[in-house]
């Protein structure tokens, strides 16, 4: 699965969900659109401005409205909690697991 499709299944299952959510008269993203974008950022697991530059430089096309860095990334704090609907609660074996090799060395 290339990125492009991971993107737009990212998208479909995010918007199914947010449908009900009205756009802003005034905001230039619809909701499903930042959660999306949020997600993604989280998937990506970079910085700020090497997300903001990937995502510019190879999905702008797919985004026309995208605010500049700082704008975008106020969205993702002010919206947090429409994103925390998409993300796993952390778990005891999560936490361990997340330890990997380094529990496992003699």
């Amino acid at each position: 699965m290339s990125t492009d499709d991971c993107i737009m299944a990212l998208f479909i299952r995010v918007d199914t969900v947010m449908s009900d959510i009205p756009k802003d008269p005034q905001a230039q993203l619809y909701p499903s659109e930042i959660v999306t974008l949020a997600l993604l950022f989280a998937l990506k697991g970079v910085g700020t401005r090497a997300f903001d530059r990937w995502l510019r430089n190879n999905y702008r096309s797919w985004f026309p409205r995208l605010p500049e860095r700082t704008r975008l990334f106020r969205l993702f704090a002010v919206h947090a909690d429409w994103a925390e609907v998409f993300l796993e609660q952390p778990t005891t074996l999560g936490v361990i697991d997340s330890y990997g090799i380094e529990l496992r060395h003699p």
